[in-house]
C-alpha cells in the first residue's frame, strides 16, 4: 500500500502526496483527525481518493513514526 504515496519535489514542497494526485498526506491525516470518516472525505473533499489511498496516508504516518526516535521530556513546573 505504500506504493500510493509518492514523494516529488516539485510537487507541495516534496510533501508526501497520494500518488498520481496533489493531494498530501497531511491533508488526509487533518480530515481524519477532524473525525471525518474515509465515506465523508471522498464524497465531501476529495472524489479522487479511494479507501485504499487513505489506509495508505495512515500506513506512511505509522511507518514514519516507527523509524523516528522520540525523546519526551518533563514540561517545567
Amino acid at each position: 500500500m505504500i506504493d500510493k504515496i509518492t514523494v516529488n519535489s516539485n510537487v507541495h514542497f516534496g510533501k508526501p502526496c497520494i500518488a498520481g494526485t496533489r493531494i498530501t498526506v497531511q491533508s488526509v491525516l487533518e480530515l481524519l483527525n477532524e473525525g471525518l470518516s474515509f465515506a465523508e472525505i471522498i464524497q465531501d473533499y476529495y472524489p479522487d481518493l479511494s479507501v485504499a489511498d487513505i489506509q495508505a496516508s495512515i500506513q506512511y504516518a505509522i511507518a514514519l513514526v516507527t523509524v523516528e526516535e522520540i525523546h519526551l521530556t518533563a514540561a517545567p513546573a
